[in-house]
C-alpha cells in the first residue's frame, strides 16, 4: 500500500467519486452561464476572490505551506476556510500536497509535474489514482504544524461541508442562478486557474532563477490566480511571501499583504529582495 498523500502508482485506475462530482459541477458551470446577472456575476466574483485569493493564494500556499508571514490564529482559520472554498480540499491534505510537490518538483514523486504530460499536470493526477483528503493521520505526516490544531483536523475531514453552507446561503438569497454562479461557475474557473500553476508554468513562460525544476513565470497565470503565477520566482524563493519580484510583476496577494500589515494584520514577512538574477538576498519585512 502506498504511504504516498496522493497515490498514484497505478494511473489506470480512475477516481470515480472525484470523476463525477467534477463532471457535475462543469455541467453546473456551463448552465450558469444561461443564467446571467449582474448581482450573480458580481457575487461570484467576490466569493472567486475570497478563496482563490485568500483562502489558496494568501492562505493554503503563503501561509499555512510556506509559513511566509505570520497573522493572528482568527486569520489563519479564517484563510483556511476560504481555501476550503476551493474544493481543493481540506489545509492539511493541500499543504501536504504542496510540500510533497517542492521536495520533489519535475522528479520522480512529484504529484502534478507535466514531465508525465501537460494533462496529467493539469488534472489528470486528480482524476487517476487514489486522493487521499480525508485520510488526516497520512497528510499529517507531512503537515505536522497543521495537524495540532483541531481546527484544522476537523476542516480537513470535513471539507465539503463550508461549500455546501455556502450553497445553502447562496440559493435562499438568489435561487438556482445565484448558487450555479457562486458555486459551479465560481468553483470551475478557480480549480483550472489554481491547476494552470501545476501546469502552465513548469511548460510555458521565462525563467528568471535556474531551478533544479522546470518552473516559469507566466504573467496571465499570475493575473488569474492573484500573482501565483510568479512560479520560477516561488520555486527560487520558496518562502517568500511576494511572488511577483519586479515592478512589473503584479502581484495582488503581496499589495493585499502589505495593506495586512499597515493594519497590524501581518507581520514577520519574509520576503526575497533580488537585486539581480545572479545575486538574491533575503530579508525580513
Amino acid at each position: 500500500m502506498s504511504t504516498d498523500v496522493i497515490d498514484i502508482s497505478n494511473r489506470q485506475k480512475m477516481n470515480w467519486t472525484t470523476t463525477i462530482v467534477l463532471v457535475l459541477f462543469h455541467i453546473g458551470a456551463v448552465a450558469a452561464l444561461f443564467m446571467f446577472s449582474w448581482k450573480a456575476f458580481l457575487v461570484s466574483a467576490a466569493l472567486y476572490w475570497m478563496a482563490v485569493g485568500w483562502g489558496i493564494s494568501l492562505g493554503y500556499h503563503r501561509l499555512h505551506t510556506h509559513r511566509s508571514y505570520k497573522t493572528p490564529l482568527i486569520v489563519e482559520y479564517f484563510f483556511a476556510l476560504c481555501g476550503a472554498l476551493t474544493l481543493e480540499g481540506g489545509p492539511i491534505f493541500w499543504v501536504a500536497t504542496h510540500r510533497i510537490h517542492h521536495q520533489k518538483s519535475d522528479q520522480p514523486g512529484d504529484p502534478h509535474s507535466p514531465r508525465d504530460g501537460a494533462f496529467w499536470s493539469h488534472m489528470g493526477w486528480i482524476l487517476w489514482g487514489e486522493a487521499k483528503h480525508n485520510n488526516t493521520r497520512l497528510n499529517a505526516k507531512y503537515a505536522p504544524d497543521l495537524a495540532k490544531h483541531k481546527f484544522y483536523v476537523w476542516l480537513n475531514n470535513w471539507h465539503w461541508v463550508p461549500m455546501v453552507v455556502l450553497g445553502v446561503i447562496l440559493y435562499a438569497a438568489g435561487g438556482l442562478p445565484m448558487m450555479l454562479w457562486g458555486i459551479c461557475l465560481r468553483v470551475v474557473v478557480g480549480l483550472h486557474s489554481t491547476w494552470l500553476v501545476n501546469s502552465a508554468t513548469h511548460m510555458w513562460g521565462a525563467r528568471r532563477f535556474a531551478t533544479r525544476d522546470d518552473s516559469r513565470n507566466n504573467w496571465w497565470v499570475a493575473l488569474l490566480t492573484f500573482g501565483e503565477g510568479w512560479h520560477n520566482n516561488h520555486h527560487a524563493h520558496p518562502t517568500s511571501a511576494r511572488h511577483g519580484l519586479a515592478w512589473y510583476e503584479f502581484d495582488v496577494s503581496w499589495i493585499t499583504l502589505k495593506f495586512m500589515r499597515l493594519v497590524g494584520l501581518a507581520k514577520s514577512i519574509q520576503v526575497a529582495k533580488v537585486h539581480s538574477a545572479l545575486t538574491p538576498e533575503r530579508e525580513v519585512a
